[in-house]
């Protein structure tokens, strides 16, 4: 069988790209991970280092590996993402990643996968195994040696066809497939995924520091976001797209025209106090079948509150001071710096000595002490 018949299957199952490399990875390759493990950049993410090894050689994952197909589904904006990177947003609402607004793309990619892969093992008699962002696979660097693009300096795949708009999934087999042309950097002398972003994640072209990115800080890190990177998350709620907007290779991306991916309507600019009001169950039922579900409630909630906090505005206090008693303490540290943002001095400290006598976290009480001490003094009234 040629790679020819696996590319038709793959597009009628609703691919939109798919590329052939063999099962194995260079020196470069794994430097890169190495590297990226040595100065901590993974930050909270402790599966990439535990495993390590077999995320730098398909054959260490599974040893009768010899190709591997890579596939892509393309999720471009139907909205020019830079026009909504430079437009005013609603006040009070929150922005979420493109690709988070409807299904989660993990179970769209999956169910395609298993249907190509189970005709792959019966026309080629041959193993095959699965993935879609869910086992220790470098697979922007299989993406870009299977041709579906490269990897570009904000470290993302970039392709000629789809700009950075690509979910990605791969079959490995122990087939010995034909492989395709290794997509070559087109990146040049363009920096502008590096200069927009507002956290400065990328110590260098190339280069990630997953600490300071607002993807994993909203998405991955589990903690207390440190204060350095409150401003700068603006109204993001969960993800960041600036890097992948800017790039210039976008002017060749096409909109997704998979119902799945489109953006449900109430996820395209959410009200933060809706979303500040809801409770784990609410939170399971407005985000079931969304990738949003997988950071959960208490995180997504403290995200919300940084951006109600940068909001500046005084009429969404109530929605905060209703969190300082939340059961979560990533939930009360944020809702204390939230209002500290938005609230007078009065109504803080109506508040601190309500809430703050009682808690017993020692993040939330430094949020107490930190948000106090950034209060100015209450006004004296004249004759007193």
């Amino acid at each position: 069988m040629t790679t020819g018949a696996i590319r038709d299957k793959a597009l009628a199952l609703g691919f939109d790209t798919i590329g052939f490399a063999k099962a194995e990875t260079d020196a470069n390759a794994r430097s890169w991970l190495s590297e990226f493990l040595e100065n901590g950049f993974h930050g909270d993410m402790g599966w990439l280092a535990a495993k390590a090894d077999r995320r730098a050689s398909p054959r260490t994952l599974w040893p009768d590996a010899r190709s591997v197909v890579v596939v892509g589904a393309n999720y471009g904006p139907h909205e020019d993402p830079l026009d909504a990177m430079h437009r005013q947003q609603p006040h009070g609402r929150g922005t979420i990643s493109v690709y988070a607004r409807n299904r989660d793309y993990h179970d769209v990619m999956k169910k395609r996968l298993r249907v190509l892969a189970r005709w792959m093992h019966e026309t080629l008699d041959a193993e095959v195994k699965l993935f879609v962002d869910t086992a220790p696979v470098m697979e922007k660097f299989l993406g870009q040696q299977a041709g579906l693009g490269w990897q570009g300096k904000h470290t993302n795949l970039v392709s000629r066809d789809f700009g950075s708009w690509l979910f990605l999934g791969e079959i490995y087999t122990s087939a010995e497939l034909a492989p395709d042309v290794p997509a070559h950097d087109r990146c040049g002398s363009c920096d502008h995924c590096q200069t927009v972003c507002p956290t400065d994640a990328f110590p260098a072209p190339y280069k990630l520091d997953a600490r300071r990115c607002i993807s994993y800080l909203t998405i991955e890190h589990k903690g207390h976001i440190a204060e350095e990177f409150r401003r700068p998350m603006g109204n993001r709620i969960y993800g960041c797209d600036d890097c992948l907007a800017v790039c210039p290779w976008n002017k060749f991306a096409q909109p997704t025209q998979e119902a799945a991916f489109l953006p449900r309507v109430e996820l395209t600019a959410p009200r933060l106090a809706d979303l500040a009001a809801l409770d784990d169950e609410g939170f399971r039922t407005v985000f079931s079948g969304s990738p949003i579900k997988r950071a959960g409630r208490d995180r997504f909630i403290r995200n919300v509150l940084i951006a109600i906090g940068n909001t500046g505005d005084p009429s969404l206090v109530p929605t905060v001071e209703r969190l300082l008693a939340d059961p979560a303490p990533v939930v009360r540290a944020m809702a204390v710096w939230a209002l500290g943002q938005i609230a007078d001095t009065a109504r803080f400290n109506a508040a601190h000595v309500q809430y703050a006598h009682r808690e017993e976290d020692s993040g939330v009480v430094e949020e107490w002490a930190s948000a106090r001490r950034s209060m100015p003094p209450l006004a004296v009234q004249a004759g007193r």
